[in-house]
C-alpha cells in the first residue's frame, strides 16, 4: 500500500498564496474610461435581463397556478 503524502504545511500555502496574490496584482491594470461604460454596459444588460426572465417566470407562475 501506498502511503499518503503528508499534507502541505500552513505557512507553505500561505506564503504560496501571497506570491499569486501579488503576481495578479502586478499584471492588472486599471480600466480606461471607454473599457469601464463598455462594462457597466454589459454588466446591466445582464442584470436586466436575468431580471426581466424572473419576472415572466414570476408572471407565468401567477397565471397558472
Amino acid at each position: 500500500m501506498e502511503e499518503e503524502q503528508p499534507e502541505v504545511q500552513q505557512p507553505n500555502k500561505l506564503m504560496r498564496f501571497c506570491k499569486e496574490t501579488m503576481r495578479v496584482l502586478r499584471i492588472t491594470k486599471k480600466p480606461d474610461q471607454q473599457e469601464y461604460k463598455s462594462l457597466v454596459k454589459v454588466t446591466g444588460l445582464g442584470i436586466a435581463v436575468l431580471g426581466a426572465l424572473g419576472f415572466i417566470i414570476f408572471l407565468l407562475k401567477q397565471l397558472l397556478f
